[in-house]
């Protein structure tokens, strides 16, 4: 993880999208697509508009993370994949990390590049989730093309289980051994700041 800095606008933004991207693929597993013909049920109508506005919940953090200060993680550290510099980096973090571990040693927290590229990739994904979704509702459902971008859906959806299982797991673990990133990320770590100074000037 990297313990940079991150606005409230940068967390508000990870806890709507995270709260979206869990609704999405929760409600996925017991909607039914409506067939031709037949009135959508609830839950297939919940699913199309709570992805609508993740899509532009998603847009707008795209464009906060190209104009967002340059002490948090910037756009282009976000795709690291054609920058030998930055891959580099990350191989390096990772050679670090395993070398640690090997050792039987806690790694260090400090994976500024890993992080970057772990939290692009799922922008993307969630991005790629909603935008194929969004897609296939309003402009290619009953086209020639409406199963593809349909399949393309539904692997984006399997690959944001996987994600998101993933990340959370990392995120807990990381949590578990002295790196408080869950609590910097939901404001724990002020809450509980403010706390001590309550008692203490009690």
């Amino acid at each position: 993880m990297s313990n940079r800095p991150r606005s409230h606008l940068t967390r508000l933004f990870h806890v709507l999208s995270l709260v979206i991207v869990i609704h999405q693929i929760v409600n996925s597993t017991f909607m039914e697509r409506p067939l031709p013909g037949d009135d959508p049920e609830w839950p297939y109508l919940i699913h199309v508009w709570t992805g609508t506005a993740g899509l532009q919940i998603l847009l707008c953090f795209w464009i906060w993370v190209l104009v967002r200060d340059a002490r948090e993680t910037r756009f282009t550290e976000f795709f690291p994949w054609f920058s030998p510099h930055r891959l580099r980096a990350i191989f390096l973090e990772i050679d670090g990390t395993l070398r640690a571990l090997l050792k039987a040693r806690i790694p260090s927290f400090e994976l500024p590049a890993v992080a970057a590229s772990v939290h692009g990739a799922g922008l993307m994904l969630a991005t790629g989730l909603a935008a194929t979704g969004a897609a296939w509702y309003f402009v290619f459902d009953g086209t020639p093309y409406g199963r593809m971008v349909l399949m393309s859906h539904k692997l984006a959806g399997n690959l944001m289980w996987v994600y998101l299982v993933g990340h959370v797991t990392m995120g807990a673990l990381h949590q578990l051994l002295g790196d408080p990133v869950i609590s910097r990320m939901f404001w724990l770590k002020l809450r509980r700041a403010r706390n001590r100074v309550e008692v203490a000037a009690e």
